[in-house]
């Protein structure tokens, strides 16, 4: 009988993370790096980068490889596939988490409807979509031949739902309309890969709710107040369902989108 210990072991195993160094990213990375697995980070800022790399070191078993990539150049990109394609090894687990966020500083991105530019869309497109397909696309046959392969994405609530506007009076935030489109082309994204890729590779989806990063009182405890747990998530809200989606544990769970949002989209 297999035991749950058994299921969760990733030694011996490469997993491949984009965005790496970013909050979110820093606690998947963590949490792989527990479970045994090699990890491949990727991000576009090297110094962050090798901070990681050094924080992860304490990991002993696990092998730290980085490569600087900004995922909305197509030539970088193809550089990064190639790199990883000459490694000679595995690639059991791809995890797409680089994206524009909501808070990106981009002009034209989180402000009023008419004020959104045509140029912050088109480059959300470019790394919260494209790069995913075009990543999945082509590191899929190393994938397909690793024992347990599978990729998980990270999308959002509001790539599923609309946003609530009542959040964010007299606050300077915003909810661009590109991030909300790109997630949910990038839930479709999932299932989509699901069937096309199977049976030799799962893809998931993990759909976050809000994440506490320091936003106005206001919009806290609005939020807070709409969301059945009552509170926003943080990082370590996560761990459990990278280890999950990520090892065997889920071994017969593939297209599906799981929402770690508190209950926010059940009212």
């Amino acid at each position: 009988m297999l035991k749950i210990s058994q299921l969760m072991n990733m030694k011996d195993r490469y997993a491949l993370v984009t965005g790496a160094s970013g909050r979110l990213g820093s606690i998947i990375s963590e949490t792989l790096a527990e479970l045994g697995d090699n990890l491949i980070l990727v991000d576009k800022n090297e110094d962050d980068l090798e901070k990681l790399k050094n924080k992860l070191s304490s990991f002993k078993k696990t092998k730290l490889q980085i490569i600087n990539c900004d995922l909305e150049n197509e030539r970088e990109r193809n550089l990064l596939i190639n790199e990883v394609n000459n490694y000679k090894q595995d690639l059991n687990c791809l995890i797409n988490n680089a994206a524009f966020t909501g808070s990106t500083n981009l002009e034209g991105w989180a402000t009023p409807f008419e004020s959104q530019k045509l140029e912050s869309w088109r480059r959300s497109m470019e790394v919260n979509l494209t790069s995913v397909f075009h990543l999945s696309k082509d590191l899929a046959h190393l994938i397909k031949k690793s024992k347990g392969g599978n990729i998980v994405n990270i999308t959002s609530i509001y790539g599923e739902l609309g946003p609530d506007w009542r959040l964010y009076e007299d606050t300077n935030m915003g909810n661009p309309a590109a991030y909300s489109i790109s997630k949910g082309g990038l839930v479709q994204l999932t299932r989509w890969l699901a069937t096309t890729l199977s049976p030799e590779v799962r893809v998931n989806a993990i759909s976050p709710g809000g994440i506490f990063r320091d936003q106005p009182a206001d919009f806290v405890s609005r939020y807070e107040s709409r969301t059945p747990l009552q509170r926003m998530a943080n990082e370590n809200d996560f761990r459990g369902v990278i280890a999950y989606l990520a090892s065997d544990m889920s071994e017969y769970v593939t297209g599906q989108v799981l929402r770690v949002d508190g209950g926010w989209g059940e009212w």
